[in-house]
């Protein structure tokens, strides 16, 4: 089969928003320069897209223009590597996904326990967030809460009071082992970060699991969230003021 042929008929199984490089066809096909002249073609034809520099996207046309890809699409080489999860969507990615706000950022950004400077990749800037914990498939969801509480103040287009109302709703409905696991990730988190987590464990009646955080914390030091006592009848136990 010609390099085209194969090229043309790979691409046809992918999924619409799907990214990929001339490394996707390498291995098959071994001739790299025949493969990215091959690959060009497609994107002045309107085939395929480019999103940057060698990464290539099939776009999903709509009456008002080809989609962009989905912001995990975008970073996947960032998230995963052989395999193994290396990284995450969190803050402005996923604010919106958690329904913490109606707003969708131009900003990437990326929870991981390396992390690099913040560069550009076609119309997104791309920034990391340090995580401590160890990241893999199971506990994303709930570093991305937990993320979503450390940078409570910073949500766009929401107030402390409505984000901290949102998140106290996801919280009841986690089971209780995953409330537990939270606990545990929670204590290598900043201590602001801990005590809303215990605030708000506790004013869903959960304080079994709170004890642990409560004991980490300095008994004289305040954490300023307004409002959020309008919010959380507990806040006053845990030094949030």
């Amino acid at each position: 089969m010609k390099v085209s042929d194969y090229i043309a008929t790979t691409i046809d199984r992918l999924p619409k928003g799907y990214v990929f490089t001339y490394a996707d066809f390498t291995t098959e096909v071994n001739k790299k320069e025949a493969v990215i002249k091959t690959l060009n073609r497609m994107v002045a034809s309107g085939k395929i897209d480019k999103l940057s520099k060698g990464k290539y996207y099939k776009p999903e046309n709509t009456p008002f223009g080809n989609l962009q890809p989905k912001q995990a699409q975008v970073v996947k080489d960032l998230l995963e590597e052989d395999g193994k999860m290396i990284g995450y969507l969190t803050g402005y990615s996923i604010y919106n996904q958690l329904g913490l706000t109606t707003q969708v950022s131009n900003t990437i950004q990326i929870g991981k326990n390396e992390i690099r400077p913040n560069f550009k990749r076609e119309r997104y800037t791309i920034s990391f967030i340090k995580q401590k914990n160890t990241i893999n498939k199971e506990n994303i969801p709930l570093l991305q809460i937990l993320d979503a509480i450390r940078c409570i103040k910073k949500i766009p287009d929401a107030t402390i009071e409505s984000s901290c109302r949102r998140i106290s709703a996801i919280l009841l409905n986690l089971p209780d082992k995953d409330k537990g696991t939270m606990v545990r990730l929670a204590l290598k988190y900043p201590p602001a970060t801990r005590a809303m987590v215990g605030a708000l464990l506790d004013d869903l009646q959960q304080d079994s699991f709170t004890e642990q955080l409560y004991k980490t914390l300095n008994p004289i030091t305040k954490y300023k969230l307004t409002g959020i006592g309008k919010v959380l009848g507990t806040a006053e136990k845990w030094n949030i003021v």
